[in-house]
């Protein structure tokens, strides 16, 4: 590929295997992202309108007692979601990934048909047992989804296609955020107007349930359960290859390597997997993984999604219309500005460089923020139609801030979890047809919903509290995010999942990309020359016994 699509290959990528079968499979598999984020931008205005608050007669509260409970209602989705998170292991390793799918997309239905159901304060356990079925559903979708996608995809592009997760995630926030203004602006307060945003849950999960059927089951995870043929046919079916293809006879001696050397390694079973936990090596990637979502939450992108009325309140923006729309506006830039990662700087520039300037850039829009809000106190000044000068500079620092998080820590660490598990980790092999499934993503994923829970739950809390300081706060995290990851991440790109073992093992952090970038040219080279050799010498043989017939 060229112009601004051009990748950076691990080793010689026919044309073919960059091709609309393995795009549309990354599209159609990241809709279970489309849900998580519109939760985490329609919930909260949702449960603030008009409507919403007289059906489950919110007024009748005490205002810390509101406002736990809305806490409630937001959070008892990321608690599901863990636990789903979790239970994706088991269940993959059962069922295998796409039987797995099918049945956490059919709880993450149930869970938004229950919250359907409901009509008043007497179902209000409706809604949130409803909102911990979605969670749990869609938790086990995000555990399952990014290591499905990094599975199926070529070395060169599977940042990209990992990241169409992140695409996804984007969308479904800008649908949330304008549904909410749209019902909030056109529908009378009555219940149709709360439970249509509800009801559109249903919509991305549905078309997905419907999608995994058109989903292939990853080869690796066909080859480590020892079906071969079907292996083979599903990886010549997505890179659009024959069998005898070189890059695709390469590519399963190189998956067939590392079943073997994790069959003489670690061994086979259910358990092996928590086994290769007491490894020091596979210890410390595992608290990579839960660092990285801990640091993406530290930005503070999910206390702006889910309290987004507090935010904008607390920088001088007032009225249920005004901040409605500036989120739906906020929406709509975040996923331009996705888009530009996805296409142009995932696999161009690299996942550690662009953790690292968009930690710095987000660190110093959260200083300025914090500052602004310290020396002017806009949420004090209701009275004011517009926002002053110095409210305008604040709202502009604000949507900046977007810019540097959606560059980084918006989809890279997504996409470095579902890097950063080798097969030891990730799809230890069975001697039978069961799978032992992604205990490495598994655990990730869990995280980023640990930290989300948190972050959902005492947010406005944190603002009642700190003030200010809530973004004096979080730009330090962004700091720490700069020591953090030019220690402890090695560039991932480019890099085949069965070298990421050798990734880790290779000093200094900085280097190690290339390092081993080269060890890969090497090997590939050796491979082929070794293959050049045995047809020469199965020519000569051939012409020798032809002389000796002759003669």
């Amino acid at each position: 590929m060229g112009g601004f699509l051009k990748v950076v290959e691990d080793r010689p990528t026919p044309p073919a295997v960059y091709n609309w079968r393995i795009y549309s499979c990354s599209l159609l598999a990241s809709f279970a992202a489309i849900a998580i984020g519109y939760d985490s931008s329609f919930i909260g205005t949702t449960i603030s309108l008009e409507s919403f608050v007289r059906d489950f007669n919110f007024n009748q509260y005490s205002s810390s007692g509101l406002a736990k409970l809305k806490e409630d209602i937001v959070s008892v989705y990321q608690a599901g979601a863990f636990f789903g998170a979790l239970a994706a292991y088991v269940c993959s390793y059962l069922l295998g990934r796409n039987k797995s799918l099918l049945i956490f997309l059919l709880v993450a239905s149930l869970g938004a048909a229950l919250n359907c159901g409901a009509k008043g304060a007497g179902d209000l356990g409706l809604i949130i047992g409803g909102r911990v079925l979605t969670g749990w559903g869609i938790g086990g979708c995000s555990s399952l989804v990014p290591i499905y996608l990094s599975e199926l995809s070529p070395p060169g592009i599977r940042g990209r296609l990992v990241g169409f997760w992140e695409l996804a995630w984007q969308l479904g926030t800008v649908a949330g955020f304008w549904i909410s203004y749209g019902v909030n602006q056109t529908l009378a307060p009555t219940r149709k107007q709360w439970v249509i945003p509800f009801a559109i849950q249903l919509i991305p999960v549905g078309l997905l349930f419907f999608g995994v059927f058109y989903l292939p089951e990853s080869p690796r995870w066909l080859l480590a359960n020892g079906q071969r043929d079907k292996a083979i046919k599903k990886l010549t079916w997505l890179r659009k290859l024959e069998a005898d293809d070189i890059y695709i006879v390469e590519e399963i001696a190189f998956i067939d390597a590392e079943i073997e050397r994790h069959k003489s390694e670690v061994g086979v079973g259910f358990w092996k997997p928590f086994a290769a936990l007491k490894q020091r090596r596979i210890q410390w990637r595992f608290l990579i993984g839960g660092l990285l979502f801990m640091f993406q939450n530290g930005s503070g992108i999910n206390a702006m999604n889910y309290y987004s009325p507090t935010v904008f309140q607390s920088i001088g923006i007032h009225g249920q219309s005004t901040y409605l729309l500036t989120t739906g506006v906020w929406g709509i830039v975040k996923s331009t500005e996705c888009l530009v990662w996805l296409f142009f700087c995932i696999d161009r520039f690299g996942r550690r460089n662009l953790l690292l300037w968009g930690s710095l850039g987000c660190s110093l829009c959260m200083w300025y923020l914090g500052a602004y809000i310290k020396i002017a106190s806009p949420d004090n000044n209701t009275a004011q139609d517009s926002p002053s000068g110095g409210g305008i500079s604040a709202i502009f620092f604000f949507f900046l801030w977007t810019l540097p998080y959606q560059l980084s820590w918006a989809g890279n660490s997504w996409v470095i979890n579902a890097e950063l598990f080798d097969l030891n980790t990730r799809i230890p092999v069975v001697t039978n047809l069961q799978d032992v499934s992604a205990l490495g993503q598994a655990s990730a994923a869990a995280n980023n919903w640990f930290w989300n829970f948190l972050i959902s739950r005492f947010t406005p809390s944190m603002f009642l509290a700190m003030g200010y300081g809530v973004y004096f706060f979080f730009a330090s995290m962004m700091l720490l995010g700069i020591v953090f990851v030019w220690f402890c991440i090695p560039e991932t790109s480019n890099i085949p999942l069965e070298k990421i073992d050798r990734l880790f093992e290779t000093k200094s952090v900085r280097t190690a990309n290339a390092v081993v970038l080269e060890e890969i040219r090497a090997e590939q080279e050796e491979f082929r020359n070794r293959d050049k050799q045995s047809i020469d010498a199965e020519a000569k043989d051939g012409a020798t016994a032809h002389l000796e017939v002759k003669v």
